[in-house]
Formats: structure tokens, sequence, C-alpha cells
């Protein structure tokens, strides 16, 4: 018996979607890195942060104006 597959369901559990988590994760930093370094006082900064974790939001916001108009 394999104790490892005991923690996941019982063998079920494929890790597919930690992928998608990584890339998310990967692309909150890089929005982060860009946000911060557009960034020029305390307020700028805090938003910098609201940001990097909502960037994907504005991203389809602007793909969906772009597409419609």
């Amino acid at each position: 018996m394999n104790d490892g597959n005991r923690y996941w369901g019982g063998g079920r559990y494929s890790g597919a979607g930690f992928g998608a988590g990584a890339l998310y994760s990967l692309g909150i930093f890089g929005a982060w890195v860009y946000f911060w370094q557009q960034a020029d006082g305390f307020w700028e900064y805090v938003g910098a942060i609201f940001q990097g974790l909502v960037w994907p939001a504005f991203m389809v916001y602007e793909l969906f104006a772009t597409l419609g108009s």
C-alpha cells in the first residue's frame, strides 16, 4: 500500500490544479513589481499592492471594452 496517496484522497487527486496556481502567483508577483516601480507616493504603493492582486479583473474588463467597440 502506498501511504503517500492517502493524503490526496487515495490516489484520485491528479495535482493538475497546481500549475494554474503557480502561474497566477507568478503573474501577481510580476504585477507587483511593475506597479511598485510605477508608484511614486505612499498611497500609490498601497494601490500597487491592490492592483497586483486584482490585475486579471482589469485585464478582462479592458479586453471586453476593446472587443465591444
